[in-house]
């Protein structure tokens, strides 16, 4: 399973958590990937465009099916991009992110994240210092027969470190305490 769009349309080539997917494919791995729709929105379509020009299976899920599949034993990974990485292994990533991981955790599915070095930001010390993005209310369609009704749209939120089971990078795996042997 998947969220957001860590494939080449959002970074180059084979993109980030898109190209462990790609790379089991073309081994010869059977693969099929459960692609979590976003908000803001097509966050996730664009991933299901990618993996259907790649010819790698996939089903495209409205983002709160994560949960239900993820308890019904039908996904074995989930590996996601990052906006950015605190020194500490707190991820930041497209909303709805954090309540994967969680689920993730309870039913005992691995949670990876992928990004390159450059994502991580070791002058942040931890997620706590990570500023979320508030979308427009009106991406909601919160405004019904001329009533406005308020809404809360963070585009992001922070995956703790401690439900991370690994960051991918260019480097290899390694866990959220072991990232200072990254640092430049």
């Amino acid at each position: 399973m998947t969220h957001c769009n860590a494939g080449r349309l959002a970074t180059v080539e084979h993109g980030t958590a898109l190209a462990p997917v790609y790379a089991a494919h073309a081994a010869g791995v059977p693969v099929h990937v459960w692609v979590s729709e976003t908000r803001p929105r097509n966050q996730g379509l664009l991933t299901a465009w990618e993996l259907r020009e790649a010819g790698v299976p996939h089903t495209l899920i409205v983002d709160n099916a994560a949960g239900l599949l993820l308890m019904c034993g039908q996904v074995d990974l989930v590996i996601v991009g990052a906006d950015r990485i605190a020194a500490n292994g707190d991820t930041a990533n497209k909303v709805g992110t954090y309540l994967k991981a969680l689920a993730a955790r309870a039913h005992g599915v691995p949670f990876y994240v992928a990004a390159p070095l450059s994502t991580i930001d070791f002058a942040c010390s931890s997620g706590a210092a990570i500023p979320i993005e508030e979308r427009a209310e009106e991406e909601l369609g919160a405004a019904v027969a001329g009533m406005q009704i308020p809404a809360a749209n963070p585009a992001f939120d922070v995956t703790p470190a401690a439900l991370i089971r690994g960051i991918v990078s260019e480097r290899g795996i390694a866990q959220a305490g072991e990232l200072g042997q990254w640092q430049a």
